[in-house]
């Protein structure tokens, strides 16, 4: 029978006070009771604690409240499931949201403490790589905001991400440590621990009706527990959960082996273990790190739908209703192998028949594709799924059969069949992650209007043709709370003091400083907030780099993972270019600029951590010679993350979205720039697309091959090299690199990344080279009358309300997941 709600017969209890002298008292109290240290000794990690946790209980009261109120009216649960959540710092974003700023800022000052201070002592969780798990982040933040009833499952990494740090200019990777003085907003829930099986065999069992039921023994065994920290919303209106899976052994310590003097090898299974939940993304470039990565994959997405199960059944007791109260979200093709080992719960575990486990598989799981690049649409050996995942095989097996028949049923013919089957046969056979999410799901979304065509035309192209209806679009949308009103707060301060305050509960309303664009004083409003931010950015700068920009500079920003797609190469050569003309023609009047740039290269990624050497090869040489005056200056960030971003976005004033046309899904840097007043140099590429059309054209500077001009140029394999040497300035920047200009210590370090443009120049950076160039002078002369400029920026501003996440979970709530919300 289902478990009823608890109803309590007392009241709900009062929200707590939150006015400066009660959050003195408690700081005090949680620094002496809970941290153990009297205030005289206190160093500024204590007190960090001691006003987390105060915050927390706050937060407690409403997350009780939260989950109550869904049992209670047995709300549909959102569930979603991705590999990264890159949060960051969490205390300002929880004091903003429920608003006691300023008396926690006044309670900390009784004790000479500085809540800024505090803020950038909090560690910034290494829980994502970019883009993905950002997006992720702020959908959670989100669902909370608009009361989206909600899970957020991952996992809890030891170190996450790796550090980088600089050496010589070359990316070096060191473990992340954020853990190492604990989590104080976490809870761990050794009650709600599952656990998680590799390997071994799968045996028939014959059951007394005389079907027979798959019967999985694995091999091997660990135990998953959950780690809960709160998700506030705006204003606290809902506070949600982030459940984070930590591996831990079954057996920590194998004491027979220990007796017996095999020290080491007594913690063999508590190694094998923990070791899952270490880092994140390691190494796939060898059979070891494929298969760690794949154990990481099952083993959160085993754990979570685990977890899932377990609830639904806790409070109603059958199966039958999961899709009407259920939905999962896949980000990504990470979780993938989640349908195949649902299709195992249900069948296996709760004894269902295969067609009632495929409808309700179908019914709750839908799917988000990130990427059209073939190296990020996973696939997984054949015989690595046998070894480790016999029964999850079996079952996708099976799958490929019912969806094959299905396609020859409806006269498709064999080449399509081949490409819609699960199993690629070219070079090793191999299980399509993607292919098994989609056909899985009951609804499959790109993240723009753009990626989401191209899905149906590409990657996707013949599964859509069998199921027309389940590609739709939900163009991608950032949390305005952290990357405007707590990011940039001096921004906040003076559009609230133009529009009023209500914007910041309906992010719609920033439409109402559109009119003051051309308001002169406005204007100069909006640019002081700017050179302030710039200002901190300088300060920065000079403290990590050590490198002195001007203020007055245009700081002309690219951050993102590193990646040949989103053509940092193209950026650095045109640094390059305007250097020469610097050098050239000293008469002229150039526009004074700082390129920034940051973001971290996979540590496999040969040529991806080339381009971080030659950005700060070139930046060593420009940045030093007397001829250019200070004009150009080239800087490299090292170890990009959340609280680094909220440091550089705010400071913008051009935001770099490069990318080949046709390669980045969406991107949400580019909105969160254009949020804070930068304008934006892109193609038409992602999101670039729908902003151009919400900002106006003439707010945005675009350039560059279309997507189907680059279609057509690699489906003709036309060699770039006729246009190379049609384009002196490309070429004189090609020669410079490639002969060592930048790197006298190895002239022929990047003679082979210079030799590609030559021979095939797949991301288009020398076909796109003289329009980007060309673009660049455009930027200048908007620069250069100031009153066009802040009346540009102050309408990207203004227009980018629809790029809010709370906009796109709305609509994922009411087109996907029929859950409810305000």
């Amino acid at each position: 029978m289902p478990q009823k709600p608890i109803v309590y017969d007392a009241p709900t209890p009062q929200p707590r006070a939150s006015d400066a002298e009660t959050l003195r008292n408690e700081i005090l109290e949680k620094l002496t009771y809970a941290v153990g240290k009297d205030p005289i000794v206190a160093r500024r990690t204590d007190w960090l604690t001691a006003t987390i946790l105060t915050i927390r209980d706050r937060i407690i009261d409403q997350w009780m409240e939260s989950t109550r109120d869904t049992w209670r009216t047995s709300q549909k649960r959102v569930y979603y499931l991705s590999l990264e959540f890159l949060i960051g710092r969490l205390m300002r974003d929880a004091v903003s949201n429920l608003g006691m700023m300023e008396p926690v800022r006044e309670a900390l000052a009784s004790f000479n403490v500085d809540l800024d201070e505090l803020i950038e002592r909090e560690p910034d969780a290494a829980l994502g790589n970019g883009g993905l798990g950002r997006l992720a982040a702020c959908f959670l933040e989100s669902m909370s905001t608009i009361k989206v009833p909600a899970y957020g499952y991952g996992i809890r990494y030891v170190h996450g991400l790796f550090r980088q740090e600089m050496s010589d200019g070359w990316q070096v990777e060191l473990p992340e440590d954020w853990l190492a003085h604990g989590n104080p907003w976490e809870f761990e829930r050794r009650e709600s621990a599952y656990e998680i099986g590799f390997g071994g065999t799968v045996q028939p069992v014959t059951q007394p009706d005389g079907s027979v039921r798959q019967v999985w023994h694995p091999a091997e065994h660990l135990n998953a527990v959950a780690f809960d920290t709160p998700v506030v919303g705006w204003r606290g209106a809902r506070v949600n959960t982030l459940r984070l899976w930590s591996a831990q052994p079954i057996d920590p310590l194998l004491l027979d082996r220990f007796n017996s003097g095999d020290h080491f090898g007594a913690l063999e299974e508590s190694a094998k273990a923990v070791s899952i939940t270490r880092v994140l993304y390691p190494a796939d470039s060898t059979p070891a790190g494929q298969e760690l990565r794949l154990r990481q994959e099952f083993f959160f997405s085993s754990a979570s739908l685990q977890d899932i199960v377990r609830r639904h059944l806790q409070q109603y007791g059958d199966l039958g209703s999961l899709p009407d109260k259920v939905a999962i979200q896949l980000n990504d093709t990470h979780p993938a192998i989640s349908i195949a080992e649902m299709m195992r719960i249900l069948m296996d575990v709760q004894g269902l028949a295969w067609d009632e486990a495929w409808k309700l598989t179908k019914g709750i799981f839908s799917y988000t594709n990130h990427t059209l690049l073939p190296e990020a649409l996973e696939t997984w050996p054949v015989a690595l799924l046998e070894r480790l995942l016999p029964r999850q095989m079996q079952i996708a097996y099976a799958i490929n059969a019912m969806v094959l028949e299905e396609a020859r049923e409806k006269g498709l013919e064999d080449s399509r069949i081949a490409a819609i089957s699960l199993i690629d046969e070219n070079g090793g056979r191999r299980l399509r992650m993607g292919q098994l999410a989609f056909v899985g799901s009951h609804s499959i979304n790109g993240v723009s209007a753009l990626h989401t065509e191209l899905m149906k035309q590409t990657v996707f192209a013949d599964l859509h043709k069998l199921y027309p209806d389940r590609i739709n679009n939900k163009t991608n949308g950032v949390t305005p709370r952290r990357w405007l009103m707590q990011c940039n707060p001096a921004l906040t301060r003076l559009i609230s003091e133009r529009i009023g305050p209500d914007f910041q509960d309906d992010i719609e309303q920033l439409i109402k400083l559109d009119p003051h664009a051309e308001d002169k004083s406005f204007q100069d409003q909006f640019a002081s907030v700017k050179r302030g931010n710039k200002e901190r950015l300088a300060a920065l700068i000079k403290e990590r780099a050590g490198v002195t920009v001007s203020p007055d500079a245009l700081f002309d920003i690219q951050i993102k993972r590193i990646h040949e797609y989103k053509r940092q190469l193209l950026n650095i050569m045109e640094a390059v270019a305007q250097y020469n003309m610097i050098r050239a023609h000293p008469e002229k009047r150039w526009v004074p600029r700082v390129k920034v740039f940051a973001g971290k290269a996979a540590p496999s990624y040969w040529n991806a951590k080339l381009i971080i050497k030659l950005i700060n090869d070139v930046a060593k040489v420009i940045n030093n010679d007397p001829a250019v005056r200070g004009l150009l200056k080239v800087v490299f960030l090292p170890n990009y993350n959340v609280s680094l971003a909220e440091t550089i976005i705010p400071a913008a004033d051009l935001s770099e979205q490069i990318s080949t046309a046709g390669m980045e899904a969406s991107g949400t840097g580019n909105m969160k720039f254009a949020l804070n007043g930068a304008l934006t140099i892109g193609t038409m590429d992602g999101a670039n697309v729908e902003m151009r059309e919400r900002l106006g054209p003439e707010n945005i500077v675009i350039f560059g091959m279309t997507t189907d001009e680059v279609d057509d140029v690699r489906a003709q394999n036309r060699s770039p090299r006729e246009l190379i040497e049609a384009s002196p300035s490309l070429r004189e920047v090609i020669e410079a690199i490639g002969s060592g200009v930048f790197s006298p210590d190895d002239r022929a370090r990047y003679r082979g990344l210079m030799d590609g443009l030559y021979e095939h120049d797949w991301f288009m950076v020398a076909r796109d080279f003289d329009a980007y160039c060309a673009a660049q002078r455009k930027v200048d002369t908007h620069w250069n009358d100031r009153n066009v400029w802040n009346a540009m920026a102050i309408r990207n501003t203004a227009r980018m309300a629809w790029f809010s996440s709370d906009r796109t979970i709305r609509e994922y709530a009411d087109d996907i997941w029929g859950a409810p919300h305000t």
